[in-house]
């Protein structure tokens, strides 16, 4: 194993987690050859050190807590390189996306139920990746919620 590669990744590991895919990404772009980067981050996997199935859920855990809806958190664990097999698992941790939806719905609202500002709300919702039925959910309980006032 090549000492220097090795010294490197665990030098980027000091300062944060990487999945497997970013790790190599990172040493590669590094100057390291892609072998040893792959060689050292199978040691490092190996170990525990690097484990994807540990980094999934804490991006999962991340982006619902920033109010991402599944969609986006899926997008966000492709684009980090996280195997399709540890998505569902790990998107188990974000827990019920309905009460987010409507928390980001009253917080962006505020009382209105304008047309035009619903249909902002809705844009903005699915734009963070939350689906239509669970945006239509939030809405209907929203309008229902305010229209008694």
């Amino acid at each position: 194993m090549n000492e220097a590669a090795r010294k490197r990744a665990l030098s980027l590991l000091d300062k944060r987690d990487y999945s497997r895919k970013m790790l190599i990404d990172k040493l590669t772009d590094k100057g390291v050859t892609a072998e040893d980067a792959a060689e050292v981050v199978d040691r490092l996997c190996a170990v525990g050190v690097v484990d994807d199935a540990r980094y999934a859920a804490l991006v999962v855990r991340h982006y619902s807590g920033r109010g991402y809806g599944e969609r986006r958190i899926r997008e966000e664990l492709y684009h980090r390189g996280i195997g399709r097999e540890l998505w569902d698992e790990a998107l188990e941790e974000a827990g019920e996306p309905d009460s987010t939806v409507y928390r980001l719905l009253s917080a962006r609202l505020r009382g209105s139920v304008s047309p035009e500002d619903m249909e902002r709300a809705r844009s903005y919702l699915l734009r963070r990746g939350f689906s239509r039925e669970e945006v239509r959910g939030a809405l209907e309980r929203y309008a229902s919620e305010n229209e008694e006032r």
